[in-house]
């Protein structure tokens, strides 16, 4: 069941790094084995850097998700640490709490993007790509904002096994967002 706090959140929107000077970091990730990461739809990876100019807690976050009205907040909790990917729905995660080192793609990918995220930088995940949390760099206090488009199915899990071909194969059809999840109009998702 989906979790609709988003139902009773206050629709307010955060200052934002203006995007002239936001650091955008754009990434295709090749297949690997059968993981698809962004070789059906070729939408990249996007990850944006330190977003808000002031820090921002989880549920000031979430207000702003459902201001913009693109994703729905649906949890708080680290990224899992085991590689997965969603074949029914995009994600949208904002670190709001400690800094981790991440894989985007799936261990042993030659492509994956093993990078290092921290409160006030977020990622937009197309589905098919893998992604977990390698190491917790805070002891514990890394902790993300994890959201969906509005209207999208609920998300499922799935890690690259025998079988899951058939809900791999619904990634083509995905609509992409129409606006981008944190800037509204002409955010970086939006020019992918």
């Amino acid at each position: 069941m989906r979790n609709h706090r988003s139902l009773t959140l206050e629709k307010k929107l955060l200052p934002l790094t203006p995007l002239s000077t936001l650091r955008v970091e754009r990434h295709q990730i090749p297949a690997h084995g059968l993981i698809p990461n962004t070789s059906i739809q070729h939408r990249p990876l996007i990850i944006y850097r330190n977003l808000f100019p002031n820090p921002a807690d989880a549920s000031q976050i979430e207000s702003h998700l459902v201001a913009v009205g693109v994703c729905e907040p649906m949890w708080r909790y680290p990224l899992y640490p085991d590689d997965h990917f969603h074949t029914t729905s995009h994600e949208l995660v904002i670190c709001h709490r400690g800094r981790a080192r991440v894989n985007f793609g799936g261990e042993g990918c030659p492509g994956a993007v093993v990078t290092e995220v921290q409160a006030g930088d977020a990622v937009f995940i197309p589905a098919g790509v893998s992604h977990r949390t390698v190491e917790d760099l805070e002891g514990g206090g890394f902790e993300m904002v994890g959201s969906y488009p509005v209207g999208s199915e609920h998300w499922d899990m799935c890690y690259g096994k025998p079988g899951e071909e058939e809900h791999i194969a619904n990634i083509k059809d995905l609509p992409w967002v129409e606006k981008d999840p944190i800037y509204g109009d002409g955010g970086p998702a939006v020019q992918a």
